[in-house]
């Protein structure tokens, strides 16, 4: 009995090698009688399909299981608004790194075959959520798989700000910002920013200043379940923006405060069976291989 009887498609806009392998993967789900539901955005570079259509929430509440065909990015993109259904996610790489992402095109067929069959690892992933108070008001809210990140927009100066954990005063500092990482987000622009790769079992969120005024200044682990609070300087003169997963979300004025919390809902992310988190850090970070391989 297959375990998934509906499956929704969404691909990344722009990539000609996405339609490609979109297109292998209609005719291979057509094949084994699946029901099929093509994301709205998605169906325009698909003419002629003649598959159903449905909005990214739809499609969550109509499918047993999403394949995200792009780059990291894109399923980043859909996993923000699919863990409000809790629908298991797949991708297959059409991007460049491919942390999440892990099915090579070359393989589509074989690999997705085995997820449908029953022949898969599930893991569960955590996202942020977070909020930006003006006055005691609530001006944004926005969600992250990746990251939450304040930083001063285009303005090429620091700003200065002062970090809460549950209500605890940790620092004032003067940075071009601060990078509030999921274990998920580890291995992405908190890692550039010299943060630990985090292994994404764990229940942990990871704190890396950018590029702070202080040579004492380094990143911060802490519980998952914990509350940070961002109270950000009345004498900033750049406009900060909160940013999640790369997207500017909102844009925060000095004497605000962001408010970061791990999100209710989670991720459901699947992989082919034999994944192994390890060989994915080996393969996309460019680490040795074992002596005399």
């Amino acid at each position: 009995m297959q375990p998934f009887k509906t499956i929704g498609l969404i691909g990344r806009l722009g990539s000609p090698n996405a339609v490609e392998t979109l297109k292998r993967l209609l005719r291979f789900l057509g094949a084994r009688q699946l029901n099929v539901i093509i994301e709205e955005r998605t169906a325009t570079v698909l003419l002629n399909h003649g598959y159903p259509e449905a909005s990214r929430r739809q499609l969550g509440e109509r499918c047993d299981l999403a394949i995200v065909v792009g780059g990291d990015g894109s399923l980043l993109s859909a996993a923000r608004e699919l863990c409000a259904t809790g629908t298991p996610v797949l991708g297959v790489n059409r991007g460049r790194l491919g942390f999440l992402t892990d099915i090579s095109p070359d393989e589509v067929e074989e690999r997705i075959g085995e997820v449908l069959d029953g022949h898969f690892e599930s893991e569960r992933r955590f996202l942020l959520e977070a909020e930006v108070f003006r006055a005691g008001e609530q001006v944004g809210t926005a969600s992250g798989l990746n990251d939450v990140v304040i930083h001063p927009g285009k303005a090429a100066r620091m700003i200065e700000f002062e970090l809460f954990i549950d209500g605890q005063f940790v620092y004032s500092q003067r940075s071009d910002g601060l990078i509030i990482a999921t274990p998920t987000g580890s291995t992405a622009y908190a890692l550039s920013g010299g943060g630990p790769i985090v292994h994404p079992r764990l229940e942990a969120i990871t704190l890396v200043p950018m590029f702070p005024h202080t040579l004492s200044s380094r990143p911060i682990v802490i519980d998952a379940a914990s509350e940070i609070t961002v109270h950000i300087g009345e004498t900033n003169h750049a406009y900060p923006h909160v940013s999640c997963d790369g997207q500017t979300q909102v844009v925060s004025k000095p004497g605000d405060r962001l408010v970061v919390r791990r999100k209710r809902e989670r991720l459901t992310l699947l992989h082919p069976h034999g994944h192994n988190y390890f060989e994915a850090c080996r393969t996309k970070l460019g680490w040795s291989s074992r002596m005399g391989e």
